[in-house]
């Protein structure tokens, strides 16, 4: 299971903090992601980390504005978004995956309900 935390509503600019507990057979999982979605468009994978090696990719839209980290409890992932702007407004959700880490949705086995981000 994976309960995301810390959506809401903020203004252009804003640096909220999204939150991932996983729990169950996600915990045992290899990688953990970010992904964003908007009504009428495909997921977008925004930012995933490998939780055995540690290494980090984040798509080209994010970079230098967001950042994945993982607790040390090491069930928990954290995306800090920094200088929001409106197009970043999305359902955001969480995933993660027992063989693969990419940043494309096939790749992961276990998903959250998704929070809402919305920028204005």
């Amino acid at each position: 299971q994976l309960v995301e935390s810390g959506g809401g509503s903020v203004q252009a600019g804003g640096s909220p903090r999204l939150s991932c507990v996983a729990s169950g057979y996600t915990y045992s999982s290899n990688c953990m992601a970010w992904f964003r979605q908007v009504p009428g468009k495909e997921r977008e994978g925004v930012a995933r980390i490998d939780t055995v090696g540690g290494s980090i990719v984040y798509a080209d839209s994010v970079k230098g504005r967001f950042t994945i980290s993982q607790a040390s409890a090491k069930n928990t992932v954290t995306l800090q978004m920094n200088s929001l702007k409106p197009e970043d407004t999305a359902m955001y959700y969480c995933a993660a995956g027992i063989m693969w880490c990419g940043l494309a949705q096939s790749e992961y086995d276990y998903w959250g309900q998704g929070t809402q981000v919305t920028v204005s």
